[in-house]
């Protein structure tokens, strides 16, 4: 076994290089055909998911594998090798088994113990079968990492230990409070009907919103989750489908927005959140800086031409470029009341025309600042800056969990609104506090790496204890044929006497090593049994790769139930 997986995720990558190395369907299925052609790789697989990139394959050689499957996933990506490379890791034979173990009980997961992933891997699998990328290994590889994963589900509490990222979504956009009660009443429009958007679907209606509309690109997909939602027996929702093209329409009228499509652009701009918001409320949404003080969105004032406002306190005509308007020289010089002037002069008539200081006004300003510090001399003083004002209560609210993002990251900024993205939810998770159970599937993943390993090297010797039994059959088979010859005389009975002796003889003798060998084949660093024995009873190298092609032909490729 050469096991080799090389990936990133929400653990060693930033979300920002996440969307960009997103993996569409057809780019995977061109990365599982380009990974089995290149030299050092015969299997592999693909598991892509909002929070991580991996390609699992069997090689023949480790640095010579890592080189190749992180090139390819580079190429693939779209995402240059020399910047994906620090954030990507590395994990070979027992570790990646233990890697992958640990992601299917939800161990690896954003939100611990989430049990969505088993899916993932499911089709992760089923899409290698498809492709004949995965043989023997990776077969058995991605099965077990199902059965392992059901085991902890069904043997521990770590469902306990975390919800799915949708429950947790929205969670954070109760803002800690009980879910069924912050979504009683509310209209929710999901956007996409794949698994997540149709989780989070069955979720809202679960806890109690009133509607639930459901907006996808192909519109049949769209009135097929609408209808199972309306027939569904825990709910008492109403639901219905609509088109893309009515997206902003509904916007003005939902109050919880889900979004998770497989797009690669945005879905919902800042522009059209902010026009949703101006028609329900029929005033201009603000904007929320940095420091949480809100700023309207209308327009304002443009700059003065130099010298053109008398209110200025500053020789707008002096042009001494080299001092930056948030430095602490740029306000060097000036008097209690020449500063508060400046501020208020500064505050009202640089920006433009959206609420965007211009680099025209801050040239101005900074050069208008530069000659006073120059001319007037340093004030010692600093003014006590004012605390942030409080951001408002959110009352409309987004939840976006695709990758790459739907929804424009600018909403934040916007007064009323709250926006839960992948982001948010990786730095909302970091601190959650993770049950006791995760230790018990802990030692659950231990030992099932160490039987997984175990059954992968006996199974390794098996073609070479195999083409042992077979030889001696033929050496049986050839000597009971010369005495057939040398003692023409014997009737059957007497022959098939002898014939089982001979061969109770030699299955006695072969017994007790084949058994042997195949225990010590299972313990770690028994993968040089199987060369011993050959050597011992010099088999040909031949013989064993037939049996071992006899059974890679004859292994049935189940899918994972």
């Amino acid at each position: 076994m050469s096991l080799l997986v090389v990936g990133l995720s929400h653990r060693s990558a930033p979300v920002s290089v996440l969307e960009r190395a997103a993996l569409s369907a057809d780019a995977q299925i061109k990365l599982l055909q380009d990974t089995v052609a290149a030299e050092p790789a015969t299997e592999a697989a693909v598991l892509a998911t909002c929070n991580r990139i991996e390609l699992y394959a069997d090689v023949d050689k480790f640095h010579a594998g890592v080189a190749e499957l992180s090139t390819l996933l580079a190429q693939h990506s779209g995402v240059g090798l020399e910047e994906l490379t620090p954030y990507l890791y590395v994990h070979y034979e027992d570790r990646a088994v233990h890697h992958l173990f640990s992601v299917a009980c939800g161990l690896d997961s954003m939100v611990v113990g989430e049990g969505q992933i088993l899916g993932q891997i499911k089709d992760s699998l089923a899409r290698a079968q498809e492709l004949h990328t995965a043989g023997r290994l990776l077969n058995d590889l991605f099965q077990q990492a199902l059965r392992v994963g059901k085991r902890a589900h069904s043997e521990t509490g770590i469902d306990r230990a975390g919800q799915s990222l949708v429950t947790f979504g929205l969670q954070q956009l109760a803002l800690g409070g009980a879910v069924e009660d912050w979504a009683l009443g509310k209209k929710a429009l999901v956007i996409g009907a794949g698994s997540m958007s149709s989780l989070a679907a069955a979720t809202l209606a679960r806890a109690g919103v009133a509607e639930v509309v459901v907006a996808n690109r192909t519109f049949d997909r769209a009135e097929r989750l609408a209808q199972i939602l309306t027939e569904a027996d825990d709910n008492a929702v109403t639901a219905r489908a609509v088109r893309m093209d009515a997206v902003p329409g509904e916007l003005t009228r939902a109050d919880v927005v889900v979004s998770c499509t497989g797009a690669t652009g945005l879905v919902l701009t800042a522009q059209a959140v902010a026009q949703a918001v101006e028609g329900r409320t029929g005033a201009p949404v603000a904007e929320i800086a940095d420091s949480g003080r809100t700023t309207p969105r209308a327009a304002v004032a443009p700059l003065p031409a130099a010298g053109a406002d008398e209110n200025c306190p500053l020789d707008l005509a002096a042009v001494q470029p080299g001092f930056s308007l948030m430095g602490e020289a740029a306000v060097a010089g000036m008097d209690a009341a020449t500063l508060e002037q400046h501020a208020a002069w500064a505050a009202g008539s640089t920006l433009d025309r959206v609420g965007r200081r211009t680099p025209e006004a801050d040239a101005e300003l900074i050069t208008a600042l530069a000659a006073t510090a120059a001319t007037v001399g340093r004030i010692p003083e600093r003014r006590r800056p004012e605390p942030p004002a409080e951001r408002p209560a959110p009352f409309f609210f987004l939840l976006d969990l695709a990758m790459p993002r739907d929804i424009d990251a600018a909403v934040h900024r916007l007064a009323g609104v709250r926006l839960v993205d992948i982001e948010s939810l990786a730095e909302a998770s970091a601190d959650a506090p993770m049950a006791a159970d995760v230790d018990q599937v802990r030692r659950i993943v231990s030992d099932e790496v160490a039987a997984f390993g175990a059954a992968q090297r006996a199974a390794h010797i098996t073609p070479t204890v195999v083409a042992l039994r077979t030889m001696a059959a033929d050496v049986v088979a050839s000597e009971i044929a010369r005495l057939d010859g040398r003692l023409p005389d014997l009737d059957e009975r007497e022959r098939g006497e002898i014939r089982q002796a001979v061969h109770r003889v030699v299955d006695k003798l072969l017994h007790a090593p084949t058994v042997r060998v195949k225990q010590l084949a299972a313990e770690p660093g028994g993968a040089g049994y199987a060369d011993a024995l050959r050597t011992l009873f010099d088999l040909d190298p031949e013989t064993v790769a037939a049996v071992s092609r006899a059974g890679d032909s004859t292994d049935t490729k189940d899918r994972p139930a």
